[in-house]
């Protein structure tokens, strides 16, 4: 008696469900929503440290771009995404992203001004060439410092389209002595070395110019012995991208040389056209090189065509007399990061709790010659457009403490450039860290400015030159950073730990809110 009771009661309770309204009584099948916690346990000291041991071992032979290290490594990543049934975008069993590179022989060019020879590396060196070229100028137009930033242009009232263009070191300052780009007297981008150069070329670029002959002495007796001796070895030089369009020839000339084409260039910064008379021949040397990203996502169960990437760059800087630099920090860290947050995807996903919009685990290539991998995802292949692009949680050297950080929590990270594009994205960051993980978020050198250069120096910057927001999470360098010391044994696992599931907290965030992120301080 007592269990016919029951079965009538429980069928009454059925009937009065069935017939409550929707005001009154929440529906049974509502889902309740997924706990991100349950999923960022699954991410391990344990398995963070047996996965770098592996990553970052001498078989892989330091990760040289193009290397036959670098070939094990992605050929390893790969291996990992179809273990955790992780999809390529590509299709099939393509996990890679063709990255075409070439690696340029020292060239020397044959220069003379007005009938007068100069020589290579005692007065020139060749910077960039794409192509061979044999050509007669009769005139160059100068452009002073070569600046052009928003608050002073050497380019404003001069057209360079299709022109070679001469342009001096350095940057005008005001009457209190501070630069006029930035207002302070810390040197700029457009005054700091290796960056000037860079800088004052992709100006020249922007403007139209064809060449651009660049006079820095200083910079120019650090580089020339090296040049030369690599012309000697017979050596190659840098990889760069392998572009099929016509690229913009660049030399650095001295103060000597200078002077034969514009001989007030010391005192005089006023742009114009110099009459001249410039022969000028370059043989490009180049040997084509193919490098590869690795590239796995998990599509998105709302808004699919929303893209949130995750990157790390999978290379280091090889062998050098004899020695691995196995690079376990940079980015070791960082690669096994990703696939640890991909298996915590992966697992949401299976649960029914996949991502509302797409996530793709991006490893690039070449980070260490000059961000070539991420370049040529943003610049000229991207995978996802980058209008769709949300978001880039860039990781690069999460396992370590750096020791000129005396104050503060050992359990921080720096956090670079959060700020910069997206407001919406900074405040996520700061709330997920607060709910979840409880990092101590250091901006130090979440700085334009700095002079460690750091927001220019790793892959979020080539999303981030596209105006899409990025966080780069950094723990700093130490006495092992690009060294062959940079060893898995050396990393602090607990913090790695806990910085891989801040990034998985956020891109979980980012993912998976109603909104997509605002972009409200976007770049010209």
């Amino acid at each position: 008696m007592k269990k016919l009771l029951l079965t009538l009661c429980i069928s009454s309770l059925i009937l009065s469900c069935g017939t409550s309204s929707k005001s009154n009584t929440p529906s049974l099948t509502t889902k309740a929503p997924a706990d991100p916690v349950e999923y960022a346990s699954s991410i391990t000291s344990e398995e963070l440290k047996t996965m770098l041991y592996q990553y970052a071992s001498d078989e892989f032979e330091g990760r040289e771009t193009g290397k036959k290290g670098q070939k094990l490594a992605v050929e390893y990543l790969k291996e990992h995404y179809k273990a955790m049934e992780i999809p390529t975008p590509l299709g099939g069993d393509d996990y890679f992203q063709e990255v075409p590179l070439e690696k340029q022989k020292v060239t020397e060019a044959k220069l003379s001004v007005n009938g007068k020879e100069f020589s290579a590396f005692k007065n020139h060196i060749v910077i960039t060439a794409t192509e061979s070229m044999n050509m007669s100028i009769d005139e160059i137009v100068y452009v002073g410092y070569g600046i052009d930033s928003d608050n002073y242009s050497d380019y404003k009232d001069i057209d360079v389209k299709g022109k070679i263009v001469l342009a001096k070191a350095g940057e005008p300052k005001d009457v209190e002595g501070n630069y006029i780009t930035s207002g302070t007297s810390e040197d700029t981008k457009w005054t700091n070395g290796r960056q000037s150069l860079s800088s004052k070329r992709d100006a020249a670029k922007d403007n139209g110019a064809k060449g651009l002959l660049f006079v820095d002495n200083d910079l120019f007796s650090r580089y020339a012995p090296y040049f030369q001796r690599q012309a000697e070895s017979g050596a190659s030089g840098r990889l760069s991208l392998k572009s099929n369009e016509s690229g913009m020839m660049m030399l650095m000339i001295n103060e000597e040389l200078g002077k034969a084409i514009y001989a007030s260039i010391s005192e005089d910064s006023k742009p114009q056209t110099i009459p001249t008379k410039i022969d000028l021949a370059i043989e490009n040397k180049s040997e084509s090189i193919t490098s590869e990203n690795v590239v796995a996502y998990i599509k998105g169960s709302e808004k699919p065509n929303e893209i949130v990437v995750i990157s790390a760059h999978l290379d280091h800087e090889g062998i050098k007399d004899g020695k691995v630099y196995n690079g376990a920090d940079d980015d070791g860290s960082g690669t096994i990061a990703i696939i640890e947050i991909a298996e915590a995807f992966k697992m949401a996903e299976k649960d029914g709790n996949g991502p509302k919009r797409s996530i793709l685990f991006l490893h690039v290539t070449g980070e260490e010659k000059g961000l070539l991998g991420s370049r040529h995802y943003t610049d000229n292949d991207p995978i996802f457009p980058l209008e769709d692009t949300v978001a880039d949680l860039n990781i690069d050297m999460i396992g370590r403490i750096d020791p000129k950080r005396t104050e503060g929590d050992r359990n921080y990270v720096y956090l670079i450039g959060s700020d910069k594009l997206s407001t919406d994205l900074h405040n996520i960051s700061e709330e997920v860290n607060k709910k979840y993980t409880n990092v101590e978020l250091d901006y130090t050198y979440n700085d334009e400015n700095d002079p460690n250069r750091f927001y220019y120096r790793s892959d979020h910057y080539n999303f981030a030159k596209n105006n899409v927001p990025v966080i780069f999470y950094f723990n700093g360098t130490h006495d092992d950073y690009h060294q062959p010391s940079d060893t898995p044994d050396k990393i602090e696992y607990d913090l790695l730990e806990n910085r891989t599931r801040l990034v998985f907290h956020t891109a979980w965030e980012v993912a998976n809110r109603d909104e997509r992120v605002v972009v409200d301080k976007a770049t010209e």
